[in-house]
């Protein structure tokens, strides 16, 4: 049973925009913390983002503060990454993340050219 369907993902030029969006099941939306996480080729999977399921932002990884937003809708059960001032080093894959149940996304690739 698919639960969280990650999109939005792409090829863009250093400085670009991207706005990743997952698609949750409303069983594991409602009620939970979610989260964004990345893995590049040959590195360990980091945690990116974080958002309560209040819908507050609790969490960026250092390297994304200012350029990235975590949000998401409790109408549509739709998690969100919008990112901004693209830079190489976050090519990576893209994973939508539910902790308490564990729960992950399929991913979705992110390429940012220099």
């Amino acid at each position: 049973q698919v639960q969280l369907v990650e999109s939005g993902g792409g090829l863009v030029q250093a400085g670009g925009s991207l706005r990743l969006s997952c698609a949750a099941s409303k069983s594991i939306f409602s009620g939970n913390a979610m989260a964004w996480f990345r893995q590049a080729s040959g590195k360990q999977r980091e945690l990116v983002a974080m958002i309560t399921s209040a819908g507050i932002a609790n969490y960026y990884l250092d390297s994304v503060k200012g350029r990235f937003t975590v949000s998401r809708d409790s109408g549509t059960n739709m998690l969100y990454l919008q990112m901004n001032s693209l830079q190489p080093e976050d090519t990576a894959v893209y994973y939508c993340h539910v902790p308490r149940v564990s729960a992950w996304g399929q991913g979705t690739q992110v390429t940012v050219s220099s």
